[in-house]
């Protein structure tokens, strides 16, 4: 048995027919299968009708074939945009309240080749100026615009970024981890561990940039007239990948020719080294200061300062300066009775790893006890300097790869003679080192995390101690967005 109900049904009137017309009215038609209208016509809902179930409501027809070239978007349809070959511009058509247009990055290459969006004449794209354009520059990006209005125009109501399985991007734990833009950065200040979890699949973005900063030297010790010479800054290595956002770089930058780490998905130890420790032992070399691995790069200790018997020691950022008094005798003399500071760049880097330290000893005389500077990442450490005073350390290498600049790896001062009508102490190189002792002062110790050289002791009567040098530091950046 059938059944059919109708609540109104108004006459036929030429090709017209109305259901449901009635104020206050429902036609329910219960069926299987119901056809409105012939194949070729229109089915119209009148002023003020809504309809559900059925239609477009800010939902977009998308198009399967990716376009390749310029091209003017038609409202209600959604794009695949393939700009592998070639920036694209895609111009909206005319706005109308409730118009939706979709598009959607084809291949991940939005960051190469752009996507230029422009509006119809005298239009606008999110309430810019008319005729505006909007340049979307981001890897699988996805936007819906809706056209609202003539204030705003064309405005975005949804945004994706397609990922690859979510492997897009390169994850990292370890260490203090702070962003400077779309980077991550990874400091680590003591021992631990980069571990990387997933790499990204743009294998560029695979290669990081680092800096890896090691133990500043120990200034050497002084008594009785003979002063210690400062100790050379800890090997200072870095490398900015291709792929590191815009940061200002030390000299020592290694891109290119230096040493690049490409990660995979595996953990890595980090290595800090600490400072040579300063000695407060008679004519006794100080310590020098350990190594900063990460990877396949190591990054040597800053050389010890040299004392007056004992000669100063090679270093990898830089070489401890040479000692006070009238030299030590197993060294040979450079220039009178000038003796050299260790040799930088210990074990040979390139770039450099930094400098030699400078030369100590009496200039005029034997009885004047002066030490000589520790050599720092981008300078030799300062020679003695007459008629009494020690030289200055080497100055360090400055990086922002942390997001802010930096200075790292200055040399230690080297002592001043307490005889000198005005003793003053000879400065450390920028970069953390410590300041030369004067006198019986005590002698500065390199800062930590910053790889700088302690301060050689002064010649006064008791032993006196030469400054600690500063501990190290390894800093990864890559991009993460």
């Amino acid at each position: 048995m059938s059944k059919v109900e109708v609540d109104q049904i108004t006459q036929q009137s030429g090709s017209t027919l109305t259901v449901g017309g009635g104020a206050c009215k429902t036609a329910a038609i219960d069926a299987t299968t119901v056809t409105i209208g012939r194949s070729g016509g229109t089915v119209t809902l009148t002023s003020g009708a809504t309809q559900s179930g059925f239609g477009r409501t800010g939902t977009v027809d998308w198009q399967t074939t990716p376009k390749t070239g310029n091209f003017t978007a038609v409202n209600g349809e959604g794009y695949f945009c393939n700009t592998t070959s070639g920036a694209i511009t895609m111009t909206m058509p005319s706005g109308s309240a409730g118009a939706i247009v979709s598009i959607q990055d084809y291949n991940k290459t939005f960051d190469t080749n752009n996507l230029t969006i422009t509006p119809a004449s005298g239009e606008k794209i999110n309430g810019g100026s008319a005729d505006g354009t909007l340049i979307i520059s981001t890897e699988g990006q996805g936007l819906t615009f809706v056209y609202v209005d003539s204030t705003v125009g064309w405005k975005t109501v949804h945004e994706n970024e397609f990922t690859s399985g979510g492997a897009l991007n390169l994850v990292a734990t370890g260490g203090t981890v702070t962003e400077s833009g779309d980077f991550k950065i990874h400091s680590f200040t003591g021992p631990g561990t980069f571990t990387v979890s997933q790499v990204s699949s743009t294998a560029a973005d695979n290669t990081v940039s680092y800096m890896v900063v090691a133990g500043g030297g120990g200034g050497s010790g002084g008594a009785s007239g003979d002063g210690g010479g400062g100790g050379g800054a800890g090997g200072f290595r870095e490398y900015r990948a291709p792929v590191s956002g815009c940061y200002a770089v030390s000299p020592l930058n290694g891109n290119p020719g230096g040493t690049a780490i490409t990660v995979t998905a595996q953990a890595y130890p980090i290595a800090v080294g600490a400072g040579g420790t300063g000695t407060a032992v008679f004519r006794t070399v100080g310590g020098s200061g350990a190594v900063s691995t990460f990877s396949t790069v190591t990054s040597a200790g800053g050389g010890g300062g040299g004392a007056n018997t004992t000669c100063a020691v090679a270093g990898g950022s830089g070489g401890g300066g040479g000692g006070g008094g009238g030299g030590p005798t197993s060294c040979s003399p450079t220039s009178g009775p000038m003796f050299p500071g260790g040799a930088g760049n210990t074990p040979p880097t390139t770039p450099s790893q930094g400098n030699p330290g400078g030369k100590g000893g009496a200039m005029g005389g034997t009885g004047d006890q002066r030490g000589a500077g520790g050599g720092g990442a981008t300078a030799t450490g300062q020679n003695s300097q007459g008629p009494q005073n020690g030289g200055a350390g080497g100055a360090g290498a400055t990086s922002s790869i942390t997001g802010s600049p930096v200075t790292r790896a200055g040399g230690g001062g080297g002592m001043s003679s307490p005889s000198a009508p005005t003793p003053s102490a000879a400065a450390g190189g920028s970069g953390g080192g410590g300041a030369g002792g004067v006198c019986g002062a005590a002698a500065g110790a390199g800062t930590t995390n910053t790889g700088g050289g302690g301060g050689g002791a002064g010649g006064g009567g008791p032993p006196d101690s030469g400054g600690n040098g500063g501990s190290g530091i390894v800093v990864i950046r890559y991009k993460f967005q």
